[in-house]
């Protein structure tokens, strides 16, 4: 067994969903259903926020004016980026009147298509591409081009909303005419609720992950966190303890120039990416051998010998102050500083300490040390293991 399957085995217990536990901010707006629902399948609660909202095709006079240009003026080279844009151009070129006119010119032209999706979209509007890079990057297209030589030839892009860092300025510079096909545009959310959600809830460590599928959508979120004065908290949560998990290398720049760690799946889809939150988020567990049992803390519940305990937000409290010190005593005046809200009443402690006990279904997990406060009865043979005493 390699050493990620191991950790992943070791972070499942059997009969857990995976992201059981786990609380995941989801930022698209294409295709966002898929992926909640791959989500949900797996066990986790999503916070959905798509993060910009896509202007539709059809009402786009920018690329109706680019395509009358290329009608009238063939291209030597069309890079086609995405399936989904290179079909929105010739349902959005049919509907203008433009349709055959697009497709007779882009027979006539060198088609190079940047993976197989897109590869798809082109044969099943009756054209051959006549390249595609294996790779599906555009850094390998941008090569193939170099290398061929682009000096006095037309070369049109369609554009998709994400940056194309190097590639139009390389090509200006290797003496092409580049025309940029803008088959669709990003913009703000009418409705910024849900991003200000979100955006509250990683501030306050509400949530384990934030997934992100374009980098428009990094970007929106961004903004928004300025509008409101809380770039830099946003960050700060980024950075530590709430995980930017990105589709793939392209929508990870903007965070990465922001020295956001993230993590990407080898494959740029939506469900390698939801298969490396599975094992990223178990991963990121650390289990505590505690009063005989097994204890796993997850962003909103704990697995107890491999069953999920849902507890309540003031139980979670508590339960990850103790655990940030296993087996030491924890005073109750800094589990009354732990809990949410402002109550400055150690029976609040009492209470939520109670309902903690309940919801682990095993009393014995924490003890109360009297007149001192509590600690998670960590097991003698770990104390060393996890450095630290039990007074």
């Amino acid at each position: 067994m390699n050493p990620a399957d191991e950790r992943q085995e070791r972070a499942e217990p059997a009969g857990v969903l995976p992201l059981a536990g786990f609380t995941v901010g989801v930022t698209a707006a294409r295709r966002a259903d898929d992926l909640v629902a791959l989500l949900e399948r797996r066990g986790a609660a999503v916070l959905r926020a798509p993060a910009l909202r896509i202007v539709p095709l059809a009402d786009d006079a920018e690329l109706m004016a680019a395509t009358e240009a290329l009608t009238a003026s063939r291209p030597d080279v069309v890079v086609a980026t995405t399936a989904i844009g290179f079909r929105g151009w010739i349902e959005a070129a049919e509907g203008w009147g433009l349709g055959e006119a697009l497709l007779e010119g882009l027979r006539g032209t060198e088609l190079l298509a940047r993976g197989p999706k897109v590869r798809g979209a082109i044969r099943a509007v009756g054209l051959r591409e006549d390249w595609s890079p294996a790779s599906e990057s555009m850094a390998e297209v941008l090569q193939r081009l170099l290398d061929e030589g682009v000096a006095g030839r037309r070369v049109c892009v369609q554009l998709h909303g994400e940056p194309l860092p190097g590639f139009v300025e390389s090509l200006r510079a290797a003496g092409a005419e580049v025309v940029g096909v803008p088959v669709y545009r990003w913009m703000p959310p009418e409705d910024t609720a849900p991003v200000d959600r979100l955006l509250d809830a990683v501030a306050a460590r509400g949530v384990d992950a934030v997934s992100f599928t374009s980098a428009p959508a990094v970007a929106g979120l961004l903004a928004r966190a300025a509008e409101r004065g809380m770039r830099e908290e946003l960050l700060e949560a980024l950075r530590g303890d709430v995980l930017a998990a990105c589709v793939g290398p392209v929508t990870a720049i903007p965070l990465q120039e922001a020295d956001v760690p993230t993590v990407q799946p080898e494959r740029f889809r939506l469900g390698p990416l939801v298969q490396l939150l599975c094992a990223e988020l178990p991963g990121r567990v650390r289990p505590l051998p505690v009063a005989g049992h097994r204890l796993e803390i997850r962003g909103r519940a704990a697995v107890v010998d491999g069953r999920l305990r849902t507890v309540p937000p003031a139980g979670m409290a508590l339960l990850r102050a103790l655990a940030r010190r296993p087996g030491w005593v924890v005073a109750r005046a800094e589990l009354l500083r732990a809990l949410p809200g402002e109550s400055s009443d150690e029976h609040a402690v009492e209470t939520a300490m109670a309902r903690l006990r309940a919801a682990l279904g095993e009393p014995g997990l924490v003890q109360t040390v009297v007149k001192r406060g509590y600690r998670l009865a960590l097991d003698p043979a770990a104390d060393t293991k996890y450095g630290d005493r039990r007074d």
